[in-house]
């Protein structure tokens, strides 16, 4: 039986080892780029072979990019120099004739409307066609890789596969890893530090959510899809939501944070308010009205079509049985 292709794997970070647990199941052969030697000798260990190296290193990205016929970036939707890196790469498998594939993540940040957390905004996105995502304005979030990436595609023709996978507020916790998602824990230390839970403005504004490990298999569900269509199906449309059906606005997020750090004694209060500006600092900075106070709902219905389900634990229940106390338990290690 032949094996499956190797991969070029970037950012084996959050979201990118619960994607490695994926491929290393499904049995691909997978070379990772990691700044850390001690996450080499680590993925070494599971089979992988590491390269040490960061998103600085644009050479690099291209020699490995050249190299495999996958490639599979989860570091980061804002990176433009890297993408363009990992996309010289596949170019010259192109101009040699070899199969190449590139899968992005993006993020739903995409989707922004400025709401300032102000209200519930009513639009959402869907990508059975692609005039949702090309309708979206050039200034959004991630637009400024995205577009290139759009672009390449096109340049390519049928002579690669591009995917970009758009998840939206991603949440969860592998304890096998330890790593943490971006908002929640955000959130959490904010509190911990001002001994209050917040929000944006008046926390109104909804966003879609996922857990980490069914976007993990989603990212496996799109690959398994694109290496057996043609590559003009993806220049069709090449954009995949990645969202489990819920939804949440920010100011029930504040809520369920404060009450559960008030539970665990952590805050006096379980009351919950708006960021003012300057506390903004202690959150995601000059990002956090723009980022945390937008709308972004969207629906994967591409997905749910090839038969993807979202089976893990809802945000809520994630939250106080998984992501709390594990950052809690670590902050308590650090602090020791």
């Amino acid at each position: 039986m032949a094996s499956n292709p190797s991969v070029f794997f970037v950012g084996a970070g959050y979201i990118g080892l619960n994607v490695l647990d994926q491929l290393l199941d499904a049995k691909y052969r997978v070379t990772v780029l990691t700044r850390r030697t001690e996450q080499a000798s680590e993925l070494e260990k599971r089979g992988v072979n590491p390269i040490i190296g960061s998103l600085s290193d644009l050479d690099l990205l291209t020699t490995q990019a050249a190299k495999h016929p996958i490639i599979i970036n989860t570091a980061s939707c804002e990176d433009l120099p890297s993408v363009l890196a990992i996309l010289a790469g596949v170019r010259q498998r192109v101009s040699e004739n070899l199969p190449a594939t590139y899968l992005h993540t993006s993020g739903t940040g995409i989707l922004e409307d400025g709401a300032g957390g102000m209200y519930k905004g009513d639009r959402i996105y869907g990508d059975a066609t692609r005039e949702d995502i090309d309708s979206i304005p050039a200034s959004s979030m991630h637009r400024h890789v995205d577009i290139p990436i759009n672009e390449a595609a096109q340049e390519f023709g049928d002579r690669a596969k591009i995917a970009v996978i758009i998840p939206p507020f991603v949440y969860g916790y592998n304890s096998a890893h330890k790593r943490h998602s971006m908002a929640n824990p955000a959130f959490t230390r904010f509190a911990l530090k001002h001994g209050f839970s917040g929000h944006v403005g008046e926390g109104r504004n909804i966003w879609s959510v996922v857990h980490v490990k069914d976007l993990a298999r989603a990212f496996l569900t799109v690959l398994k899809y694109v290496e057996t269509v043609s590559p003009a199906v993806l220049l069709e449309n090449l954009w995949f939501f990645a969202e489990n059906g819920s939804e949440v606005a920010m100011i029930e997020c504040a809520k369920h944070i404060g009450e559960a750090l008030f539970d665990a004694g952590k805050i006096q209060s379980s009351a919950v308010r708006s960021f003012t500006e300057s506390e903004c600092v202690d959150v995601f900075g000059p990002f956090t009205k723009r980022g945390l106070g937008c709308n972004s709902r969207s629906r994967a219905e591409r997905l749910r079509a090839l038969g993807w389900e979202a089976t893990e634990k809802d945000v809520w229940t994630s939250l106080r049985e998984d992501e709390i106390p594990g950052l809690l338990a670590e902050l308590e290690v650090t602090s020791s």
